[in-house]
C-alpha cells in the first residue's frame, strides 16, 4: 500500500514538473511562433459563452447567500450601510475569482485534459510531430490565451451578478434601501479591487490551461489513463488555484483593511 502511494506521488511530482517545463514553453512560443487564430477562438468559445451561465448561475447564488448570512448580523449591529460594501469586497477580492476558476477548472481543464489525453494515447500527438505541427502550438497555446483571455471577463461578469443576487436579497427580505446598497459599494469599492480580479482571473488561467493540457499530453494507458489524468488535472488546478490565491492575496491587499473601515466608520 505504501509502495502504491509513493509511486503515484513520484508520478504526479514529475508530471508536476513536466507542467512547469511546459509553462516555460508556452512563454517561449508565445513570442518565438505563429499563433493558431482559428484555434484559439474555437477555445474562445469553448471557455467564455460556453461556461457564462454556469459561472453567472454560481455567482448569483453565491452573492444571495452571503448577504443572508451577512445582512442580519450588520443590521443587528447598526452598520446596514456597510452591507453592500462588504459584499462587494468579498465579491472583488476573492469569492468571484476563486469560484470562477474552480468552475472553469472543472469543466474546461478537464476538458483539456480528457481530449488532449485521448489524442495522446491514440497517437494523435505522434501524427502531428509527423505531420511537422508542433503540439504546443497547435494545441496548448491556443488553450492558454483563451483562458487568460475569458477567465477576467468571466470574473467581472461574475462579480456584477453576485452583487445583483446581493442586491435583491438585501431589498427583499431585509429592507436595505437600494440606494444605500450600492453607495456601501462604491465607497468600499476602489480602482485597484476591480483591476486586482482580472489580475487573479488572468494568473489562474494560464494556471488551468497549462495544468489541464500538461496532464492531457503525459497521459498513459489507454481509457483508463485518460479518466485518470482528467481527474487529477482538475484536483491539482484547483490545489494551484487556492495556494496561488494565497500568495496573490497577501501581495496585492496588505495595508487595505484600514481604509475600508474608514469607510465604514463615515
Amino acid at each position: 500500500m505504501s509502495q502504491t502511494n509513493s509511486s503515484g506521488l513520484g508520478l504526479w511530482s514529475q508530471r508536476f514538473l513536466a507542467a512547469i517545463l511546459l509553462g516555460g514553453q508556452v512563454t517561449l512560443h508565445l513570442f518565438t511562433r505563429n499563433i493558431h487564430r482559428r484555434n484559439t477562438l474555437d477555445q474562445m468559445v469553448a471557455v467564455g459563452p460556453e461556461s457564462l451561465l454556469i459561472a453567472l448561475v454560481t455567482a448569483g447564488f453565491v452573492g444571495m447567500v452571503f448577504t443572508i448570512q451577512v445582512a442580519r448580523e450588520f443590521i443587528a449591529l447598526g452598520v446596514t450601510n456597510a452591507v453592500g460594501g462588504v459584499l462587494a469586497l468579498s465579491l472583488a477580492r476573492e469569492l468571484g475569482p476563486v469560484l470562477t476558476a474552480v468552475i472553469i477548472a472543472g469543466r474546461v481543464g478537464s476538458a483539456f485534459a480528457a481530449e488532449i489525453g485521448t489524442m495522446q494515447v491514440t497517437e494523435q500527438i505522434d501524427a502531428l510531430y509527423i505531420l511537422k505541427t508542433d503540439p504546443i502550438d497547435y494545441l496548448v497555446i491556443p488553450r492558454v490565451i483563451a483562458c487568460c483571455l475569458m477567465l477576467p471577463i468571466l470574473t467581472i461578469l461574475s462579480l456584477v451578478t453576485g452583487m445583483a443576487g446581493g442586491l435583491l436579497i438585501a431589498t427583499r427580505l431585509y429592507g436595505v434601501s437600494p440606494v444605500v446598497f450600492l453607495d456601501s459599494a462604491r465607497n468600499f469599492l476602489t480602482p485597484w479591487d476591480i483591476c486586482a480580479p482580472a489580475i487573479k482571473a488572468f494568473v489562474f488561467g494560464a494556471l488551468i490551461a497549462v495544468i489541464g493540457t500538461s496532464w492531457g499530453l503525459t497521459t498513459t494507458g489507454g481509457a483508463k489513463g485518460v479518466g485518470q489524468s482528467t481527474t487529477t488535472a482538475v484536483v491539482t488546478s484547483m490545489l494551484a488555484i487556492f495556494i496561488c490565491n494565497f500568495f496573490l492575496s497577501w501581495l496585492m491587499f496588505q495595508g487595505t483593511g484600514s481604509m475600508a473601515l474608514q469607510r465604514l466608520g463615515n
